[in-house]
């Protein structure tokens, strides 16, 4: 969708605050009736956005998982889909993780901070089902590692994000296939 593409594009590289209704409309090409036909508020164009990049992200993982055979691997895939997105061509280079972006500019309890938590918590559940598979029944071990590994995705994402580039998600995947070593 037009409006939709246009608004991920500015919301990505401007911020969701920084953005008004009449730049996304200018960039997708449209009258502003189009967008209002399409969404009631911009609040629900934030939510669709944020919607539409958790199903992205969700896309290159399940293409990673396609390849990786071992529990290893998959962890793996995680951060993999993370260098993925990271290497996108983005129209005014990478800032990072556009949900953390867009989360860190909404106020505390809005729902679209509500939605970026939960996928973060399912990114953490994805790493804990593949560590599950490497520590059948240490469910608590399993957990911490999952938990760990979710918090060197989240901080390698965020310096990549500062630094405009991938590799301090290389580093994180580096280390983190270190910690999976000997499973």
């Amino acid at each position: 969708m037009l409006l939709l593409d246009a608004a991920a594009r500015l919301f990505y590289a401007r911020g969701v605050g920084s953005t008004g209704i009449d730049a996304i409309t200018a960039e997708a090409g449209v009258a502003k009736k189009s967008l209002y036909n399409n969404f009631s508020s911009k609040a629900e164009l934030v939510a669709a956005y944020l919607e539409a990049r958790h199903d992205e992200w969700l896309g290159l993982y399940r293409r990673r998982l396609e390849t990786a055979k071992t529990p290893q691997e998959r962890v793996l895939a995680v951060f993999d889909a993370y260098m993925d997105h990271a290497n996108f061509a983005y129209q005014d280079g990478f800032r990072g993780c556009g949900l953390l972006n867009a989360a860190a500019e909404l106020p505390a309890g809005a729902a679209g901070r509500v939605a970026v938590r939960e996928h973060k918590e399912e990114v953490e559940e994805l790493l804990a089902g593949h560590v599950a598979e490497l520590l059948p029944g240490q469910d608590e071990r399993t957990a911490g590692l999952a938990r760990h590994l979710a918090f060197l995705l989240e901080g390698a994402m965020a310096r990549a994000g500062l630094e405009g580039d991938d590799q301090r998600l290389k580093d994180g995947r580096t280390i983190a296939a270190r910690l999976l070593e000997g499973m």
